[in-house]
């Protein structure tokens, strides 16, 4: 009798899951939602890009969108906020971040008829038909700031503070190396690489943690920190502002969208040398329109780079001159053709 009514319980529990609540809003169209990872919707990165992504499709569209922000940073939570805003009538949600992979999996098992887009997780154990998985080459534009930052600089001292060592930091990490490498080699650049200057802080929300580990590095004389780090980052960006302000001639990289107006100095200059750039607001932007459009293509894992314009640095940036910019736009033609290859391994490179 107790397997029986566990049975009847557990048949409950589905149907209430799968009923959820209305498919469209009031007005019969798709309504878009996002989850935040364990940053903010104001993070000025990840969470900030691919949401306005989103929240631009909607706009254009006419369509109801909104985010979540998890109570905690476990599977379960997310679980949880993907469901509640499946349960308002949410049909189509965003997910950025490769922590959501789990939750993502078991999501997309859940709910036959939600289109799920996760972004820097290629979801190894299984995409489901109605999912999108799409990851970066962020190698690649990590190279091309790199040839940026070693062409400004000239000479001098390069760092790197990542967040967690990840595979999609990581290859930010390994792409600038090599980036620095390749102008020092062909483009007439000195610039030196201390690995006690290459770290990783562990977190994407430790500010005060990134703005210590760049005070430190910039004592010891290095002149760019390139900051792949989410919240972390900003931290060290806050560094770089509150030197140049002084008077010290050091620079911060930023990563994932134009971090420009992060360094703002309030004096019409900022401290962002350039920035690494993956498209994700365009990204989410591309996936919530098909998915409004009835073209939507689920079960597929998408890997973009510099070919597919989806990665690379800003096209214009106050502090570097036309001439740095139009010998990275050179850098990033090689890129495309296969003259250069950049590796997405750590052989050869500083962890």
């Amino acid at each position: 009798m107790k397997k029986i009514l566990a049975i009847v319980l557990m048949a409950c529990i589905s149907l209430a899951v799968f009923a959820g609540g209305a498919s469209e809003s009031a007005d019969g169209k798709l309504m878009l939602g996002m989850v935040t990872d364990s940053g903010t919707i104001d993070d000025r990165s990840f969470n900030q890009g691919t949401y306005e992504g989103v929240k631009m499709a909607a706009d254009e569209l006419g369509l109801q969108c909104t985010y979540l922000r998890p109570s905690g940073t476990t599977t379960t939570d997310y679980l949880t906020a993907i469901t509640d805003l499946y349960d308002q009538g949410y049909r189509f949600i965003a997910c950025p971040g490769y922590l959501f992979a789990e939750a993502v999996g078991q999501a997309q098992e859940m709910f036959d008829d939600l289109m799920l887009i996760i972004i820097d997780d290629a979801l190894a154990a299984g995409i489901g038909e109605n999912t999108v998985a799409i990851t970066f080459k962020e190698q690649e534009s990590a190279f091309m700031a790199g040839v940026a930052t070693a062409l400004k600089l000239g000479e001098g001292s390069v760092g790197f503070v990542g967040g967690l060592e990840i595979p999609s930091v990581q290859k930010f990490n390994w792409g600038f190396q090599q980036g620095v490498a390749y102008a020092n080699e062909n483009l007439g650049t000195n610039i030196e690489m201390d690995p006690t200057n290459f770290v990783y802080q562990g977190s994407f929300a430790d500010l005060a943690g990134g703005q210590q580990l760049a005070m430190a590095m910039y004592e010891k004389g290095v002149d760019a920190i390139f900051a792949a780090a989410g919240g972390t980052g900003v931290g060290v960006i806050n560094e770089a502002k509150n030197r140049r302000l002084a008077g010290e001639d050091v620079w911060a990289v930023g990563v994932d969208v134009d971090q420009y107006s992060v360094g703002d100095m309030g004096n019409g200059e900022s401290c962002i040398l350039t920035s690494a750039m993956k498209d994700v607001t365009g990204v989410a932007y591309d996936q919530a329109i098909a998915a409004a459009n009835g073209t939507f293509e689920g079960g597929r894992h998408l890997v973009l780079g510099v070919a597919e314009n989806r990665a690379g640095i800003p096209a214009s940036n106050p502090n570097l001159t036309p001439e740095i910019e139009a010998e990275v736009k050179a850098v990033a033609e090689l890129i495309k053709n296969g003259t250069i290859v950049v590796q997405d391994t750590a052989d050869g490179l500083i962890r």
